[in-house]
């Protein structure tokens, strides 16, 4: 039977999804997107040396309609009907791309899918510092002898959330659903009090103040977009996030609670300013009538942590992702829910995590700073999502609606650009900082990646034909021993180095031996029924090519406990089964250009620093013989 931990928790998209569905939605997918009224007014309008009603009025009404468009038409709408067997995310569209496309159009996917993979872990850096940092600022609004402690109070915060990482966060998470609640309905009716009082205010939903605003000064708000974006950050989570709650359930959260209380936030700022536009240090908090104020800074402290904790979880699930699609050194992933498949904890992620958080907060020291650096990230993976979907969503149709899809994309496309644009003029403020972590991560993924197809084919030239082997192995038979041997090999069909050095050395051969291959499907999910295929090659001899999605993680004993249920003939005793795998240490060649020797010197250290595969397998250690080999790149 699958065990629990093998079977993903998937909502389907057809049903219509429970109340406990749409709590959880609220606090998972949300909580990004929804923390952003702590900084975007405030930071898009702070440049201003005099705020007067058309500048309001123009940013809102700007905010409003990429609100609209780039989150509800193009994400909600649109792009999550791109899914991979209900999965979404930059790494599920790029294996779908992947699957449609042949030859050097493959190569564009790949480097597409990598680029927004790689900028994600930069918005999984600065989002829970911006967030928390604009939540605890709000001690500054309470008290300005509270000021000096914002800093340390954030440190402490964002240091007891990545500490807990490792406990896991089921009980917590039973939690975030009825908190983020709470934060929307809290967010929109201070906003519903401050519009009512200033009802103008709404003219801002006319798209009219947006063109004007644009038409009066073209460069100013091209300049601005790299500010307004920070309204729409966290639009990408309510793709990656589709197969754990299904399209319905976030549709349904998002245009039934979410955006109007996002847009009621905003446009109580607006009204605000508009009455005081000395409430620009920080709109937000004052909001709230003076004795609430203490309950919102808890309230958005909390709806902080929570978005912190949910781009966490993303940078742990997007690692996985590029560890089971090659595109990662296999990593220690720990499971921290004996049911949920989604929870888990990697231990050298969340460290470097912390890291990289800490000093952001020590180096910038508030959320105004860091907003320089935030939209970069969160455009560049935008406009990715838009390039692969052109390889992908038109193909759903044909005739007027291939060209229908064609014109919505290229809108989202030129969309995308002019924010991205308007951010990487930001680089030399802070910019640099997501354009430095999305290089150095996508030159490591791509150097894995490139050095895994080099190994594999200096391996492959020297592999041997498995079946020939075997059959020319019967006409001089080594001696049998008791039990089972497990060959593990990378590339199925040929013979393992391992099973070449076993019997050079120790001369003899098991009574059955198995040849393992573990694959990785371009699906997320490969049914527990599909999970092998097995032939026979000889004498007591079979090859098994063993497959999991690249959301699944491979268990080889679990796979062998089924494949002893549906062979009773197979002797696949824990206690009478012997794994041997190869050992590869990786040498570097001298004679070749510096780049390239970097480059594969850089390769053999993180082979060297992968998690062993016994570990990565699940395969007891105890049960192992590894061989040693030494192979040259």
């Amino acid at each position: 039977m699958a065990s629990a931990r093998n079977t993903p928790f998937t909502h389907s998209n057809n049903t219509r999804p429970s109340p406990a569905i749409l709590l959880g939605a609220l606090g998972v997918v949300f909580g990004d997107i929804g923390t952003s009224p702590l900084y975007a007014i405030k930071v898009s309008l702070a440049g201003f040396p005099v705020l007067d009603q058309a500048h309001v009025l123009g940013v809102l009404s700007l905010l409003f309609w990429l609100l609209t468009l780039v989150v509800s038409l193009k994400y909600v709408v649109c792009i999550m009907r791109a899914d991979n067997q209900g999965e979404g995310g930059i790494l599920a569209l790029m294996e779908l791309a992947i699957g449609k496309l042949q030859g050097g159009k493959r190569w564009a996917c790949i480097t597409f899918g990598i680029i927004g993979a790689a900028l994600f872990y930069g918005d999984s850096i600065i989002t829970p510092a911006i967030s928390v940092l604009s939540a605890i600022e709000g001690l500054g609004i309470v008290s300005h002898r509270l000021d000096a402690w914002i800093v340390p109070v954030s440190i402490g915060v964002l240091a007891s959330l990545f500490a807990i990482q490792s406990r896991g966060t089921g009980a917590m998470g039973k939690l975030f659903g009825p908190i983020m609640l709470t934060w929307f309905l809290v967010i929109g009716l201070l906003g519903l009090w401050r519009t009512i009082q200033t009802p103008e205010v709404l003219q801002a939903l006319n798209p009219w103040w947006a063109w004007q605003f644009i038409h009066t000064a073209p460069w100013e708000v091209f300049l601005l977009l790299g500010a307004i974006v920070l309204a729409i950050t966290g639009a990408e989570t309510l793709y990656v996030d589709m197969g754990h709650f299904g399209r319905r359930a976030i549709r349904l959260a998002w245009f039934g609670l979410v955006m109007p209380a996002l847009v009621l936030a905003y446009f109580g700022q607006g009204a605000l300013l508009l009455q005081n536009p000395g409430a620009i240090k920080n709109p937000f908090f004052l909001l709230a009538p003076n004795a609430a104020l203490l309950a919102l800074v808890v309230l958005a402290t909390l709806a902080t942590v929570i978005a912190s904790q949910a781009v966490i979880a993303g940078a742990f699930s997007i690692t996985r992702q590029a560890v089971q699609l090659g595109y990662w050194p296999r990593m220690q992933i720990e499971h921290t829910s004996a049911s949920t498949e989604g929870q888990i904890y990697l231990p050298q992620v969340n460290l470097l995590l912390f890291m990289a958080v800490m000093v952001l907060i020590l180096g910038f020291g508030s959320s105004e700073r860091l907003a320089h650096a935030y939209g970069f990230a969160v455009t560049g993976t935008m406009l990715m999502t838009s390039l692969l979907a052109f390889m992908v969503l038109p193909r759903q149709g044909s005739g007027y609606r291939r060209g229908v899809w064609f014109a919505v994309l290229t809108l989202f496309l030129t969309i995308d650009l002019l924010l991205f644009s308007s951010n990487a003029l930001k680089i030399p403020q802070g910019g640099w900082l997501p354009l430095g972590i999305g290089m150095a991560v996508f030159t490591l993924m791509m150097t894995w990646k490139r050095g895994r197809e080099r190994l594999h084919q200096a391996l492959a030239e020297e592999h041997h034909t498995l079946d020939e082997f075997m059959h020319n192995l019967e006409a001089f038979p080594p001696t049998r021993v008791p039990g089972t041997a497990v060959f593990m090999s990378m590339f199925y069909g040929t013979v393992p180095p391992a099973l070449l050095h076993n019997l050079k050395h120790n001369k003899i051969l098991h009574e059955q031996v198995l040849f393992l291959t573990v694959q990785t499907a371009r699906v997320p999910y490969v049914p527990f029924q599909e999970r092998y295929d097995i032939q026979h090659v000889g004498r007591d001899s079979w090859q098994v090519r063993a497959t999991w999605g690249f959301k699944q993680e491979p268990n080889v004993p679990q796979m062998l406990e089924q494949l002893a249920q549906d062979m009773p003939e197979l002797n696949l005793d824990p206690l009478q089964v012997s794994f041997f795998l190869s050992r590869q240490t990786i040498l570097v060649l001298r004679k070749l250009p510096p780049w390239a020797r970097l480059q594969r010197r850089i390769f053999a250290f993180m082979a060297r620093n992968a998690t062993r595969s016994t570990r990565f397998y699940k395969i007891p250690p105890n049960r192992v013989v590894e061989m040693g080999m030494q192979q040259e790149v």
